[in-house]
C-alpha cells in the first residue's frame, strides 16, 4: 500500500463509510463511491461501518469479490439495540439507528471523517460530543420533495449533489458553500450494470411497477393502494410489480414531521399474494437496486425518488395525486410533468394501456427534468464522487495546522 494520506501530526487520515439503518436502501447510494475510492485513491485509509448482515452483503456485492478482499469492514455492536423493546420502538420510530450510535461511540469515535447518505448520524457531533469529526453527505436519491432541502444539510462539511437541480435549490436555502460541495451525478447508477433487463414472469405481457411512497400525506397506497392493486388483479394480460418504498412495511405507524400526519399502516390483503401476473415485493435487496425500475415498462407512483431512476431509460410514467395536491408549475411535482396525473383510479387501466401512444407527449418535459436532476454528461458518477471526496480531504488535511491556530 502506498504512504497513507495523513493528518497535520502524522497519523493516518481515518475514514469511514458509515451504515446504519433498518434496511439497506441507502447501500447502493454510497457503495459505488466506497469501491472507486478503494481503487482509485488507495492512499485514504478506508474502513466500511455496519449495523446488519443485510448492508454488509450489498456493500459486498457492489464491490466485487477482489474488493471485498481489501476493504476492511468493522460490523458494529447491535446487541442492545436489538434487544426487544428496540424493536417494538423502532416500529414508529427510528430508535435503533440512535441506539448503534450510543452504544459504538468509542468505535466512532476512532475516525475523522464519516461518508454518510443520512443525516441521523450528525448525532455523533451534536449530540454525543465526538466534535472532531467531519461529516461528508451523499444524499440518498434525488426527488423533488421539500424535504431534500432540510436544514440538516447545512450541518455537514462537505455535500455531493446530483445534478443542477439540487446544486440550485440548496444554494437558494443556504445549504452549501462554495468550495464545500460537489455536482457528483448518481452514483448508484453505477452499482449494477444496465446492460439487458430482468424479466421477472414468464410471458411478454407489459410489465408495470407500481412505487408509492412510505410519507403518510403524500403516499397513494393509504387511500389508493388497494385499488390500484385490485385493477391490476381484474386485467390479468398486464403484469404487475408491487414494490412500495422499502420503509412502507418496515413500520406499522409512519408520522409526517413535515406535514403533521400520523397513519397506521394496513396489512397487505392475502388475496394479492399468489396472482400469477402480479410480483410481490414489500422489501428485498432487488426493491433497492434499480431491478424493479429497470425491469418495468411503465411507472406508477407519486413522490418516490426512484421516478428519476426508472427515467434513466425513457418509459411512460403514471402518477396518482392522492392528497390533492396543487401540482402545477410547483417545483416540488416536477416529476410529475413527465406522465399524466389521475386524481382517482378509475381510469386507471384505461390510462395503462394509452401509456406507450401518449408517451411522446411527455418525452421533452422527461428530457427536461432527467437532466435537471442529474450531471451525467461529465464522466462517471461514482468516479466523480470519489475524487471529489477526496480532494476535499486532502484540502483538509493541508488546511489543519491553520484551523487549530486558528481556534
Amino acid at each position: 500500500m502506498s504512504q497513507l494520506l495523513e493528518k497535520f501530526d502524522g497519523s493516518p487520515l481515518k475514514v469511514a463509510f458509515l451504515y446504519n439503518h433498518e434496511v439497506p436502501h441507502q447501500v447502493p447510494h454510497t457503495a459505488p463511491i466506497l469501491r472507486e475510492i478503494l481503487v482509485r485513491h488507495p492512499d485514504v485509509d478506508v474502513t466500511v461501518l455496519t449495523s446488519t448482515q443485510e448492508q454488509k452483503a450489498l456493500v459486498l456485492s457492489g464491490l466485487g469479490p477482489d474488493l471485498c478482499r481489501e476493504a476492511q469492514f468493522v460490523e458494529l455492536d447491535t446487541t442492545k439495540a436489538d434487544r426487544g423493546i428496540r424493536r417494538a420502538a423502532n416500529a414508529v420510530a427510528p430508535a435503533r439507528r440512535l441506539s448503534v450510535l450510543q452504544e459504538n461511540l468509542d468505535t466512532l469515535a476512532q475516525f475523522d471523517v464519516f461518508v454518510v447518505p443520512e443525516s441521523t448520524s450528525l448525532l455523533l457531533k451534536k449530540q454525543f460530543g465526538l466534535d472532531h469529526l467531519k461529516f461528508v453527505l451523499t444524499h440518498h436519491g434525488a426527488g423533488d420533495r421539500a424535504v431534500a432541502q432540510k436544514t440538516s444539510i447545512r450541518d455537514f462539511d462537505f455535500v455531493l449533489v446530483a445534478g443542477e437541480k439540487d446544486e440550485k435549490r440548496h444554494k437558494e436555502h443556504g445549504l452549501v458553500r462554495d468550495g464545500e460541495y460537489a455536482v457528483a451525478g448518481y452514483p448508484k447508477f453505477d452499482f449494477v450494470p444496465h446492460d439487458g433487463v430482468p424479466k421477472l414472469f414468464d410471458n411478454d405481457n407489459p410489465v408495470v411497477l407500481y412505487n408509492p411512497h412510505f410519507d403518510p400525506h403524500l403516499s397513494s397506497w393509504y387511500i389508493m393502494g388497494e385499488d390500484v392493486l385490485d385493477a391490476f388483479a381484474e386485467t390479468p394480460d398486464i403484469n404487475l410489480i408491487f414494490a412500495p418504498h422499502i420503509m412502507i412495511f418496515q413500520r406499522k405507524i409512519h408520522t409526517s414531521v413535515e406535514y403533521k400526519r400520523v397513519r397506521r399502516r394496513k396489512q397487505l390483503p392475502k388475496r394479492f399474494l399468489d396472482l400469477p401476473n402480479i410480483h410481490v415485493d414489500l422489501g428485498s435487496p432487488r426493491s433497492v437496486d434499480m431491478t424493479y425500475t429497470r425491469a418495468a415498462d411503465i411507472y406508477i407512483g407519486d413522490v418516490s425518488s426512484q421516478i428519476y431512476e426508472f427515467l434513466h431509460e425513457r418509459r411512460p410514467t403514471i402518477f396518482l395525486n392522492s392528497h390533492e395536491a396543487e401540482w402545477r408549475g410547483n417545483p416540488l411535482y416536477l416529476n410529475w410533468t413527465t406522465g399524466p396525473v389521475l386524481d382517482d383510479t378509475s381510469r386507471l387501466i384505461e390510462t395503462v394501456r394509452a401509456a406507450e401512444h401518449t408517451h411522446p407527449d411527455y418525452l421533452p418535459a422527461q428530457n427536461l427534468a432527467f437532466a435537471d436532476t442529474f450531471d451525467l454528461e461529465t464522466g462517471r458518477s461514482s468516479e466523480k464522487a470519489a475524487d471529489a471526496i477526496v480532494e476535499w480531504l486532502r484540502r483538509e488535511a493541508a488546511l489543519e495546522p491553520e484551523l487549530m491556530a486558528a481556534e
